[in-house]
């Protein structure tokens, strides 16, 4: 007998067709009409101007300020901090639905209770860590370690701060009590399996800091030694439910400590975490022993419009933060913001916090340089701006990284600072950054042209747009959101050297609308919510709230048909470019342009033909 699984995706789609968003915030946040939505000030961070959007039509929200956007089921997930059932629950019974599960097969059920079963044994083996502290034999080392920190009890109590104490089988003697459970120890990195088949501990004699997802369970651990033991940080390995290239270590803590949260210090370790919590700064987050990379600040950009980087000011505190300051270019669209505080040499976090205080780590914040200036600061040692080869180098530093920036206002102001101190004109800057490839490009960078509307109504919609949201297959599949119906008996082809994930979105919600031709704006959300597509159906949704009320059903489909259309012209001029480029490299294309393409094969002669009249007939509408 298969167990009961997962809800239906036949009944969120109804239940969204039940519930009005507009009632389900504005049982939250004071909502005020404007014009045809609603708007209200972020409950999500703190703002003083109304960023916050409610599209009743199209049932969904989407903020100006922090990139906050999804269904009515996503805003419960991040106002009531629920998880995915719970707010299908918690919604349904507003509509007066009781919630249906589905069969599962006999594997995904294994696979279901696996995970749920390390999850629950993290929580086991964080209150195991929590008892040693407070009651081993030897767990006054670790006490007198923590005090000597400047912790107290509470804020220890507060982050879940334990101990592992020494010796090699602890942990497996308490919660290894049986071959499953000696198994769920290995799957959860807490125990480490010898050649031979012997078990041991991976945390020994040290202090235990348990690492929470946002949705507050246990998945990892930090150890930090107490004894001589290398390393001094230890943290848990990659497993089924860690990945410590998108976790953050306080980030529960500090959402959890404030609902509003306007800025996060990024600091680097566990103990600078806690001892600024220690004196009430509940807003330091911490990657778990690598460095800030793109997908943490994404992740940290979710709940706050700035992120402070605190550095040593040492050496390699400096070459940190170039590595943060990469990293970071591509994440900075317009209304965030990223400063840089270097701290006296010697100095972390944890130690200017127990000396001066609060108020004299608020000072130094208060001197953290914005990402502009340090970012042209870092390039000193490297150039002499006084002199013209110090200008020339300068540009060709720059303008790579420079490169990483989505397009928007920060992109052209930063352009324009660099123009200053070089002296060079911006069209020459636009010129040299037309020659400059990216540095590092992200794999959502398009090579694709913006949007060539050919219809007035289209070319009115991408007029009103910033260039950022003028990739054609993101505009397309913002048009496809706002107006689903509108896609009916479309199909996106796919060519075997496309690898957009918009492109891959917008063929699979197609092919979806084919089967389901109902399914509204909130219900595509839901479809994907929770999946990595999921943040590009935001920026589409950043799309359809930058159009406003200038956008309707039917303008929508007629830029989606005609977005569409560019689409197929593109890649047939692509592949045209393509069979050009092969008579040349064969020396055959100026005798086939003479004999009328009379040497070819009818198979290559019927394609240039074709689209030659399909590049006619652009040119004539």
């Amino acid at each position: 007998m298969a167990a009961k699984g997962r809800i239906p995706q036949s009944f969120i789609d109804e239940l969204l067709s039940r519930v009005d968003i507009v009632d389900v915030i504005n049982r939250r946040v004071a909502l005020k009409k404007t014009g045809k939505n609603y708007s209200a000030r972020c409950p999500f961070h703190d703002e003083k101007t109304p960023s916050f959007s409610v599209n009743p039509d199209k049932q969904f929200y989407y903020c100006f300020g922090c990139g906050a956007g999804g269904n009515a089921i996503g805003f419960i997930m991040d106002y009531d901090r629920q998880d995915f059932p719970g707010a299908v629950d918690n919604l349904s019974s507003l509509a007066g639905l009781e919630v249906p599960r589905e069969e599962i097969s006999p594997q995904q059920q294994v696979k279901q209770e696996r995970r749920k079963t390390i999850y629950d044994l993290m929580e086991k083996v964080a209150s195991y860590y929590q008892q040693q502290l407070r009651e081993h034999p030897q767990a006054q080392r670790a006490v007198d370690y923590l005090k000597q920190r400047g912790l107290s009890g509470r804020i220890a109590r507060d982050f879940d701060i334990g101990f592992a104490p020494p010796g090699w089988d602890n942990l497996l003697k308490t919660l290894g009590d049986s071959e499953e459970h000696r198994q769920q120890l290995i799957d959860g990195g807490m125990l480490i399996e010898k050649d031979d088949g012997k078990l041991y501990d991976r945390f020994r004699d040290r202090i235990m800091f348990p690492i929470r997802d946002n949705r507050g369970r246990v998945i990892a651990f930090g150890g930090r030694v107490l004894g001589d033991d290398k390393p001094k940080y230890l943290n848990s390995p990659e497993t089924d439910i860690f990945h410590k290239g998108k976790e953050l270590y306080g980030l529960y803590q500090a959402r959890q400590n404030n609902r509003h949260l306007e800025q996060l210090l990024v600091v680097e370790g566990y103990m600078d975490v806690v001892a600024l919590a220690q004196h009430g700064i509940m807003t330091g987050i911490a990657t778990l022993g690598t460095a800030s990379n793109t997908e943490h600040l994404r992740t940290a950009f979710r709940y706050a419009s700035e992120l402070i980087f605190c550095f040593d000011g040492d050496t390699a505190g400096r070459k940190a933060a170039e590595r943060a300051l990469e990293n970071a270019l591509p994440t900075m669209e317009d209304g965030r913001r990223i400063r840089f505080l270097f701290l006296p040499e010697g100095d972390d976090p944890d130690s200017v916090v127990n000396r001066d205080g609060a108020a004299g780590f608020q000072k130094l914040l208060a001197q953290a340089q914005p990402l502009e200036r340090y970012f042209f600061e870092s390039f000193h040692s490297q150039t002499d701006p006084n002199t013209l080869e110090g200008k020339a180098r300068l540009s060709k530093l720059a303008l790579p990284m420079l490169q990483l920036l989505p397009p928007g206002v920060f992109r052209q102001l930063m352009l324009d600072s660099l123009a200053e101190r070089t002296g060079l004109s911006r069209h020459a800057l636009d010129q040299l950054l037309d020659d400059t490839k990216p540095a590092s490009p992200t794999p959502e960078t398009s090579s694709r042209p913006p949007v060539a509307p050919s219809t007035r109504s289209t070319k009115k919609l991408v007029a009103n747009l910033p260039s950022t949201s003028r990739d054609p297959m993101l505009f397309a599949l913002a048009m496809v959101l706002f107006n689903p119906r509108g896609a009916a008996n479309q199909h996106l082809a796919l060519g075997a050297d496309e690898t957009s994930a918009a492109a891959n979105l917008l063929s699979d919600i197609l092919k979806l609308l084919n089967k389901r031709p109902g399914s509204s704006t909130a219900m595509l959300l839901g479809h994907w919510y929770g999946q990595a597509e999921y943040d590009i159906l935001i920026e589409a949704l950043k799309t359809i709230a930058l159009l406003g009320p200038e956008l309707d059903d039917e303008k929508a489909q007629l830029a989606f048909l005609d977005t569409l259309s560019h689409l197929d012209t593109q890649k047939s001029q692509q592949h045209l470019r393509q069979q050009v480029e092969q008579l040349r490299e064969h020396g055959q294309l100026d005798k086939a342009v003479s004999d009328g393409y009379a040497e070819l094969s009818d198979d290559l002669k019927q394609q240039l033909l074709a689209i030659q009249q399909l590049l006619k007939h652009k040119h004539q509408r």
